[in-house]
């Protein structure tokens, strides 16, 4: 068995005693695939059924010790609303153990740990898998809501007359599809709108983009390369080969790059498809237990966790700065969003006017950031980002020999999560 020893007497710990602590066990994620790909064929509970078999086979653990299932989605497939439920059943967890889905935009899964240690901390639950899921292979495309309407009043009418006449009111504009778009309902806008304009705000040129996104796709592929993606689960699609690595990491050059146009605000905008996540199917889960429960089943947990929704509020809750901060994980869901976000937190002027801070709260170092490559490399299945995001940064720790790991991630109607990562002492 490996033993790893850490000297931390220095330092304060999440562990507390007396109380219960929350620890993540183990993350798996099945490979993220670029939409449209291998996994076109399969709909959103086969992946997030995979992500839950690969997490019981890594660990053995018995199904019915599982007290509660948590999956977060974003783009909702109708006939699985509650998609948590029919992968669970369909993983062979027994009916009678609950399940539910959360949305949250892209802190969907993120949303669905901090239920899942909310549930634990409270004694509610001993052990709780929590995950979430995206499939942007196959979106729902709606008739126009004249065209629903019609069809609605076609089924209540009793009546061949009311019907044929119902049919005379058919007109070809009712035939138009309403199509999905990744835009905000409030604003309209989408998000490759708010992140050309962020970037505008903040100076953030297309040069600093493209350079951050390809070390992006250079670090993933270090990784991958290196072996170091050891969260990821083989994924049998039914008919093809086993899926058992990402498809999207694709180091390019900063020529190539810089022939792209703008793919939102044009013709002057500066995200384009290279700087930007692409769309991505794959589904993602975590075992979070009370330490206590997995020692005493005799798991050796990777880490202690704290949620909560902005990194100035995790790090004082817990005491620390961001200097005690070993590797941090941020969300990359375009390079000019993550770039303008690390601008803003090295700005004073922003703390004292945008946050109530007396000060700025500081960026984080690159040598600690997002080593293994980030969201616009390994891609960005929305609901599925948050359990790689803290995954990822337990197997940093493990490897760098650090203590904290700090997680961070964007979402749609201007939220945001943090989550404070400890390893824990073996």
């Amino acid at each position: 068995m490996e033993v790893l020893v850490f000297h931390w007497t220095a330092k304060k710990t999440l562990s507390k005693p007396g109380v219960r602590n929350v620890v993540l066990v183990e993350g798996v994620r099945t490979p993220f695939l670029q939409a449209g790909t291998t996994y076109a064929d399969l709909m959103a509970h086969d992946l997030a059924r995979g992500a839950l078999q690969g997490l019981l086979n890594r660990t053995a653990f018995p199904k019915e010790a599982v007290d509660y299932i948590v999956y977060g989605t974003v783009i909702q497939e109708v006939k699985t609303s509650n998609v948590a439920r029919e992968a669970a059943l369909g993983a062979g967890f027994s009916d009678k153990t609950p399940a539910h889905t959360v949305t949250m935009a892209c802190i969907s899964s993120n949303q669905a740990m901090t239920t899942a240690v909310g549930l634990v901390a409270s004694g509610q639950c001993d052990a709780v898998v929590a995950g979430g899921v995206e499939f942007m292979s196959d979106v729902p495309i709606r008739h126009s809501r004249k065209m629903r309407k019609m069809m609605l009043s076609l089924n209540r009418a009793r009546t061949l007359g009311a019907r044929l006449s119902l049919l005379g009111s058919l007109r070809l504009s009712h035939l138009v599809p309403e199509l999905p778009a990744v835009s905000e309902f409030s604003t309209a806008e989408m998000m490759g709108h708010s992140a050309d304009r962020l970037a505008a705000a903040f100076g953030i040129s297309r040069l600093d983009q493209d350079e951050f996104a390809l070390r992006s796709h250079v670090l993933a592929k270090k990784a991958q390369d290196e072996g170091l993606l050891t969260d990821i689960v083989d994924f049998k699609v039914p008919g093809k080969d086993i899926v058992s690595k990402d498809n999207g990491i694709r180091p390019s050059t900063m020529e190539q790059m810089s022939k792209l146009k703008p793919a939102f605000i044009k013709p002057h905008g500066t995200v384009t498809a290279a700087n930007s996540s692409y769309l991505t199917d794959g589904a993602s889960a975590v075992l979070i237990m009370s330490e206590e429960k997995a020692l005493a089943m005799g798991y050796k947990p990777k880490a202690y966790l704290s949620p909560t929704y902005a990194i100035p509020k995790v790090l004082e809750r817990s005491g620390l700065t961001l200097a005690d901060i070993d590797a941090f994980e941020f969300h990359e869901a375009f390079a000019g969003q993550v770039l303008a976000n690390l601008t803003a937190m090295e700005s004073d002027w922003f703390a004292q006017n945008c946050m109530g801070r007396k000060a700025k709260v500081g960026a984080p170092p690159m040598e600690k950031f997002n080593l293994w490559g980030g969201s616009l490399s390994l891609g960005h299945p929305f609901a599925a980002t948050g359990c790689r995001l803290v995954t990822m940064v337990a197997h940093r720790l493990k490897k760098e020999g650090g203590q904290y790991g700090l997680v961070a991630a964007c979402a749609a109607g201007g939220q945001g999560h943090a989550m404070l990562v400890e390893a824990c002492p073996q």
